[in-house]
């Protein structure tokens, strides 16, 4: 057997010892046992500087553009993301790529048995054992210590006050877009969700956010405020100057809280994506400078040039034309809609859809529905291989709900049916303008990617 088999192997190993753990849509509101590891551990969540990143929608994206402007400094960058496409050291990266297969494994090898001692401290005090998400993000913490890595770019999983990702002090907090999503954890308004959000900012940190409601920006500035660090908000003092179409993505000139930024190209779709974009930048501008320098203008373009979102309006596929893309709230769903309308000229266009069990399914079909009017119109409910995927079926109601003709709906269980027919209904019109979105859950978003070569 190659190396390279092996290697794969223990991946898979270490991944079914990870998912034996609690999963991970049970977090735990908990931080004791993180900052225990960490103790034991000989602090890595203290080993390098953080750019820490919360909000609703946007996180992974903007985490990449960060990413890319950093690399373009010529730092060596860390990176955690959450969840994965296609396989769990996506979660990870250095320098832009996945962590190496034998790192990954000779890390989590090291600390094992150093998280055994946590367990077995939790299972005295009658406590659940590490989770699999607090599991990978002391991985995570581990690993950017080993490299070494000059910054790392960290992403919360949810929330922020008792998201294991807090164990870390962002010198950088970044927040993204809040909107409503699992509020039966987080609150019911985005100031409610604002209040857990607003945990990743620290004494000595720096606060850059996008445009927010005004309930979630007064919840953001006054925890600002109370730990006496600086703050600049999207829409106060930087943002998006001028944003047109461009050739596989746009051109955008951002003002940003330091400099101005003209003519970038961006090789991503949709307004959201040039606000993350402008959040992004200031974020960088904050890290090297303390929000007082300029950066290099040709630096800048150099790092967001090359940015890529996997899963997110990706096209992977042409003839008929197939978009995969990650929106699982409506929000994102909305977001999704506008940048398809203005970058793609879809005369119809087929929805493929899957969705987990904690999310709004109605409001994502809902917001597709209206936004894309008269060129969406078939819809083929599926489901993925996730134990927490809503039936097929049961998405009915919702896609009736939401619009869809119940003549028009069409209900696979299996993905590799819902493509196929999809492919079909996009072609029978005969002109080249047909078109295929597949949506709804990461999951199912990951599934279509393997299933058609990514």
């Amino acid at each position: 057997m190659s190396s390279e088999h092996i290697d794969q192997f223990s991946v898979e190993s270490v991944y079914a010892e990870l998912l034996s753990r609690a999963p991970e849509n049970k977090m735990e509101p908990r931080m004791a046992p993180l900052f225990r590891a960490m103790e034991i551990l000989g602090e890595p969540n203290r080993a390098v500087p953080i750019i820490h990143i919360t909000g609703t929608n946007g996180k992974t994206s903007t985490a990449r553009m960060i990413e890319g402007l950093l690399r373009a400094h010529d730092l060596r960058t860390g990176r955690y993301t959450s969840p994965h496409l296609s396989k769990v050291t996506e979660r990870i990266s250095i320098d832009g790529e996945p962590v190496a297969d034998e790192t990954f494994v000779r890390i989590w090898d090291e600390i094992r048995p150093y998280l055994q001692i946590v367990d077995a401290e939790l299972d005295a005090a009658g406590e659940p054992r590490l989770t699999y998400f607090e599991c990978v993000t002391i991985l995570a913490f581990a690993i950017f210590a080993d490299e070494p890595v000059d910054v790392a770019v960290i992403e919360v999983g949810l929330g922020g006050i008792t998201d294991a990702t807090n164990v870390g002090d962002g010198v950088v907090s970044v927040v993204t877009p809040i909107s409503l999503d699992h509020t039966e954890l987080l609150g019911d308004t985005p100031g409610e969700i604002a209040v857990e959000k607003a945990g990743i900012i620290k004494p000595g940190g720096f606060l850059v956010s996008a445009a927010q409601p005004a309930d979630a920006a007064q919840v953001l500035l006054d925890k600002a405020r109370e730990a006496g660090v600086e703050f600049r908000f999207e829409g106060v003092e930087f943002g998006v100057e001028d944003r047109k179409i461009a050739v596989g993505g746009q051109q955008i000139t951002v003002a940003g809280i330091a400099g101005r930024y003209e003519d970038l190209l961006l090789p991503l779709h949709g307004e959201h994506q040039a606000q993350n974009a402008a959040v992004a930048i200031a974020a960088v501008e904050a890290f090297i400078g303390g929000g007082t320098r300029e950066l290099d203008a040709d630096v800048v373009r150099d790092g967001l040039r090359v940015v890529t979102s996997p899963g997110r309006l990706e096209l992977v596929r042409t003839a008929p034309s197939i978009l995969v893309d990650a929106a699982h709230n409506a929000a994102g769903a909305r977001a999704s809609a506008k940048a398809i309308s203005e970058a793609f000229e879809f005369s119809r266009l087929v929805l493929v859809i899957g969705v987990l069990q904690d999310k709004d399914a109605e409001a994502i079909l809902a917001e597709l529905h209206e936004e894309l009017g008269g060129v969406l119109e078939d819809v083929c409910l599926t489901q993925s291989n996730s134990p927490r995927a809503i039936p097929a079926e049961d998405l009915r109601q919702a896609a009736l709900a939401a619009g869809f003709a119940d003549d028009r709906i069409h209900v696979a269980e299996r993905l590799d049916d819902a493509l196929e027919w999809a492919v079909i209904t996009a072609e029978e019109s005969g002109d080249l303008g047909g078109g295929v979105l597949v949506t709804g859950s990461i999951t199912v978003v990951g599934e279509a990617r393997t299933l058609l070569g990514k």
